[in-house]
């Protein structure tokens, strides 16, 4: 088994759908679609080319704590014209598909949360998400 690089680059492609401008967002944004959860964005980490993004739907607990579920690390490849996802989490569930810095990635998490992600992501364009730089 090896990393599917069409499926990142359907994976950029379909970010690109909801997030055009992301090279431009420079902290986070958020997207509200009526009838469906907010979407929000942080940027973790950023480079030349790179960035690493945090997307998260939020719901509220009854004690008023947002809780992020999903909420997915995406890694950002411009230059290559790819994504990929490095970590989802839920209420219930934590995976990172790189546990160990440096190393290649656990294929069958690797690829278990870039068809989540691909699926999410076409979900979220069909819901009508759209992320905007603030200001």
């Amino acid at each position: 088994m090896n990393v599917d690089l069409e499926r990142s680059k359907r994976i950029f492609q379909k970010l690109l759908r909801i997030a055009p401008n992301l090279m431009d967002i420079k902290e986070y944004a958020k997207s509200k679609s009526s009838g469906y959860m907010d979407l929000s964005c942080d940027i973790l980490e950023s480079g030349r080319d790179y960035r690493r993004i945090a997307l998260s739907h939020y719901w509220e607990h009854p004690s008023g704590d947002l809780i992020p579920d999903p909420d997915m690390e995406v890694s950002v490849f411009f230059d290559w014209e790819l994504a990929e996802a490095t970590s989802y989490q839920d209420v219930f569930t934590y995976e990172n598909a790189y546990p160990v810095d440096g190393e290649p990635p656990d294929l069958v998490v690797h690829n278990r949360l870039n068809e989540f992600l691909e699926q999410w992501l076409q979900n979220l364009a069909d819901q009508g998400h759209y992320l905007a730089p603030k200001g």
